[in-house]
């Protein structure tokens, strides 16, 4: 590794598994290096069930080779800092390095580029050979060639099968950079640098806007520099730093750099969000990393980090999802019920595109997933625009009916009950009353009352009256919560399910019944499970102090990780999605949630630091809260806190740091304020 940079990953050969080679990627395109296709946010090719990722063909596929030097020294590297891959080949005499990125700042466009430079006073001149697999035909799109623009090969083409019958079928335009068979560096050339772009859109005049626009860039030289600009403001304003071992400092920068790719950027709102799926935008051809379908693995596992760094991009991914509200209301209306119910799989509709029945049918929780998204944000922001104006509170009113429609009466237990479901633990189907579906559904109800209220609307009395009286499993005797009706305790269970009471959900428990839940259900666990799940029963240790337990959980996450580029698989063996965003959200929320004791409530921002043994500080650039940017860093013995940025519209809410012992520390613009660590909160300041 590069003198122990926890952020460039390094390596002198790659992996055997394609899948496991670096993803370079925005906000609208996404490929994995080396690789043939590359795909568009949005671009999905057939109906329902077989919907997927459209393969757009990319020239950006290329391998460099140096012709006649026996096995040269190569190197291949991912940095993090700059959102660049590169691969560098050493030659007697000289250098040729390829680099690829997905331009932060202009989405559209990606970019290879290969420069040879002379490392002697030789003359002669010096060729690598490109080889590439870039044929301009897909499976998924009829395309067909126009006229070249500004020496760029252009074409252009549909999906073929639209998601919905007589729905949109998506039209995809590429422009891109002829690339030769070889390149030569001429004998009275020092070094010279060949710019290959390759702009992707859903129309003319925005694949040609952007290609014209990197083309300038070209000619100033300064191409490069300023995506690495862009990439750069975005890492500084979401720096996670800590003092620890090497493999958890790099893990971490690598789900920062994995997630950070998947978000939009500051400056481009008028590109609409299509969600984050499991596997990132890469990934998700047909077959491959759930087909690219957008799960509760985005509300749930990513969604917390993102808005706790940077609420816009959480915005976005919420209106992602009210745009996919029409497509929800016939979700619910197609299973006999009212309101909105959020399919299990998403892709552009919101309509069940899950190949499975039973997953669209059953696992409902994922419902309350996406309002628990809209109450995090909501209680984090204060963002009533979202709700008054931009359809947010339809999509509250909406997921409020599906639950009072879905519930029952129990005349026998004299409490509404949830029939028929699949838990997230998907060993377990039909079952009644699931733990976490169940607490997940109250919440939604509760919000959505609260929520009419700061609204000034009326509030149904039947939300109220159905929060109040739905049933969530609890053994009196055991002192724990049951999975759902029936659950025998040690029975096998897949993943993080009622662990997911204490934390995420906050579900009122004492500490006893939280330790409880976490000792009945961490060792029948399935080891095999997907990797975000060990990242939960570490919140709940660090939650009541038992810092070790929390380490051997948190350690568990490290057989996911792969080497040499730290992407992440699904389950331990290798198997399921790839650069598996779902375990980086999970493992970036133990840090930012859990190391921090960081907890969302509607009038304030909980924090009761714990640290295992191996860490010794944690330095959050920019938590975001109420308008406010604050630069956190915590040791065991201090907490310090300084107010970095303040929004003017709408102007941010003053804030106080006050702990448990009743002390209060006013947080101003520019001023840091430090206190022994211990358990606090940060609120508005009532002055």
């Amino acid at each position: 590794m590069a003198d122990g940079d926890p952020g460039v990953f390094t390596a002198t050969a790659l992996p055997g598994d394609p899948r496991l080679l670096p993803t370079v990627t925005s906000a609208f395109l996404g490929t994995r290096v080396f690789r043939d296709i590359l795909h568009a946010a949005g671009v999905y090719s057939g109906a329902a069930g077989d919907t997927h990722r459209a393969d757009v063909p990319s020239p950006l596929g290329l391998r460099m080779a140096a012709p006649g030097v026996h096995s040269p020294a190569e190197s291949f590297t991912l940095n993090t800092w700059t959102g660049t891959f590169s691969h560098t080949i050493q030659s007697p005499g000289y250098t040729a390095t390829h680099q690829l990125y997905a331009h932060h700042s202009l989405v559209h466009l990606m970019v290879s580029s290969i420069t040879i430079r002379r490392l002697d006073g030789s003359t002669y001149p010096v060729t690598v050979q490109l080889q590439s697999l870039f044929v301009p035909q897909s499976q998924d799109l009829d395309l067909s060639p126009g006229p070249d623009f500004q020496g760029a090969h252009y074409i252009y083409g549909q999906t073929l099968v639209p998601e919905v019958e007589g729905g949109p079928r998506p039209t995809v335009h590429m422009l891109w950079t002829p690339i030769p068979q070889s390149l030569t560096l001429g004998g009275e050339e020092r070094e010279r640098c060949w710019e290959f772009l390759t702009a992707v859109a859903g129309s003319e005049e925005e694949a040609k806007r952007s290609y014209s626009a990197g083309l300038s860039l070209v000619a100033a030289g300064s191409l490069h520099r300023s995506h690495v600009r862009a990439w750069a403001a975005l890492r500084r304003g979401c720096s996670v730093e800590l003092d620890g071992p090497l493999a958890l400092r790099q893990a971490l920068q690598g789900c920062l750099y994995y997630l950070l790719s998947a978000i939009p950027p500051r400056d481009s709102p008028e590109v609409l969000f299509h969600g984050i799926s499991p596997g990132g935008l890469s990934n998700g051809t047909r077959g491959e990393d759930y087909w690219g379908h957008v799960f509760w693995d985005q509300d749930t596992w990513m969604f917390p980090n993102i808005l706790l760094l940077y609420p816009e991009a959480a915005r976005a991914i919420l209106q992602y999802r009210i745009c996919t509200l029409e497509g929800a209301r016939r979700n619910a209306q197609e299973q006999g019920y009212e309101g909105a119910k959020f399919p299990w799989e998403s892709a552009a509709t919101g309509r069940e595109v899950c190949p499975e029945e039973i997953y669209g049918a059953q696992e409902i929780h994922v419902t309350g997933d996406v309002l628990m998204a809209f109450e995090q944000y909501y209680c984090t922001t204060q963002d009533q625009k979202l709700f008054r104006e931009d359809g947010g509170w339809e999509l509250v009113e909406a997921v409020a009916q599906y639950w009072c429609s879905r519930v029952v009466w129990s005349e026998e237990e004299q409490l509404y009950h949830i029939r028929g479901v699949m838990p997230p633990d998907e060993y377990h189907s039909q079952v009644d009353n699931s733990a976490y579906t169940n607490a997940v559904a109250r919440r939604s109800l509760n919000f959505a009352t609260d929520m009419a209220r700061d609204l000034l609307l009326p509030v149904p009395e039947e939300w109220e009256d159905r929060a109040r009286k739905i049933k969530v499993p609890f053994d009196e005797e055991r002192k724990y919560h049951p999975e759902y009706d029936g659950y025998s305790p040690g029975e096998p269970v897949k993943q993080a399910d009622v662990v997911l009471l204490g934390f995420p959900l906050m579900h009122p428990m004492s500490a006893e019944v939280r330790r409880n839940d976490l000792e009945m259900y961490e060792p029948v666990t399935d080891p095999a499970g997907p990797a975000m799940t060990w990242s939960m029963f570490a919140v709940g240790w660090l939650e009541l102090k038992e810092l070790q337990r929390a380490w051997s959980q948190l350690e568990k996450c490290f057989s996911n990780i792969t080497e040499p580029f730290k992407v992440w698989v699904e389950n331990s063996d290798g198997s399921g999605a790839v650069n598996f965003l779902t375990g980086m959200g999970g493992f970036l929320q133990v840090i930012l949630f859990g190391f921090t004791g960081f907890r969302i409530t509607r009038s304030s921002l909980l924090f009761d630091p714990a640290f295992p043994d191996d860490i010794t500080r944690l330095k959050i650039s920019s938590v975001s809260y109420l308008g406010n940017k604050l630069e956190v860093t915590i040791t065991r013995e201090e907490i310090r806190m300084e107010v970095t940025e303040t929004s003017q519209d709408p102007p941010a809410s003053p804030l106080e740091a006050v702990l448990e012992s009743g002390e209060r520390f006013p947080l101003w613009e520019g001023q840091s304020v430090s206190f022994p660590t211990a358990s606090g909160w940060i609120q508005r300041s009532p002055s």
